[in-house]
């Protein structure tokens, strides 16, 4: 009798922590559900983080941005923005993740149709006439610029950081999009790796700072305690062979 109530016991630990680890999996599904009922929205990866050392907790934040019809004008859409608070994952998910700070990790067009492809923050904008127009520089490259209703949406979107969106650039993001993998941005300016996302995430940037300086000082730390105990050691070993002659 006991041995059966210990195997049920058991065995309900087991669907307690696969049912945990589920709800950690994604925050992304209880996200998607809030912003469904805008036409457009995008959820990005805006900083991550893990505490504690012997039981890691693993953290997101995320930015949200999302489109709410223009009340003066229905044809429009005014972008709006909010961030998360920080929401513990699975330490998984984490890492499935981790290459992705300041992308975009899923998203909903205006035809309705949502995306868990991982891109940079803006990208599924560009090229669409509704939001902006292709503009030729001097040297005949073409680069994207949004219309002025929609010009705070490089701001937004944090796109300032990786400058402007060329036409090979925008190419090259459909191709990767059709092939259903990352894109970074043209010579990976973006994700955890990017130089546009140092200056648009500088918050992880400067917690992984101060996390490798600390290492390295508690490293110095023992090396030195380490070093002073086996000079300890050896300096008591010749005194004491020395008094015994």
């Amino acid at each position: 009798m006991r041995i059966s109530m210990v195997k049920h016991l058991i065995a309900c630990l087991g669907l307690m922590i696969i049912f945990t680890a589920c709800g950690l999996q994604s925050p992304l599904d209880r996200l998607q559900k809030e912003l469904d009922q805008f036409p457009e929205y995008s959820i990005l990866l805006q900083d991550m983080r893990q505490d504690g050392s012997v039981f890691p907790k693993y953290l997101h934040r995320y930015k949200l941005v999302y489109a709410t019809p223009d009340p003066n004008k229905p044809d429009s859409l005014v972008f709006l923005s909010n961030m998360t608070n920080w929401m513990e994952v699975s330490e998984q998910y984490y890492k499935d993740n981790q290459n992705y700070l300041g992308m975009v990790l899923a998203s909903k067009s205006r035809d309705g149709k949502t995306s868990n492809d991982k891109f940079p923050p803006g990208y599924q904008y560009v090229g669409n006439p509704q939001y902006g127009q292709w503009r030729q520089n001097s040297d005949g490259t073409s680069f994207w610029e949004f219309y002025g209703k929609y010009a705070l949406m490089s701001q937004v979107f944090g796109l300032l950081g990786g400058g402007p969106i060329y036409r090979n650039d925008w190419n090259t993001y459909r191709d990767y999009r059709a092939s259903n993998r990352p894109y970074y941005g043209k010579n990976n300016r973006y994700g955890t790796f990017g130089t546009a996302t140092k200056k648009t995430n500088p918050n992880f940037f400067q917690r992984k700072q101060v996390r490798q300086q600390t290492q390295r000082s508690n490293f110095l730390n023992k090396f030195k305690s380490r070093v002073n105990r086996g000079t300890q050691s050896t300096y008591r070993s010749r005194s004491f062979g020395g008094f015994g002659k």
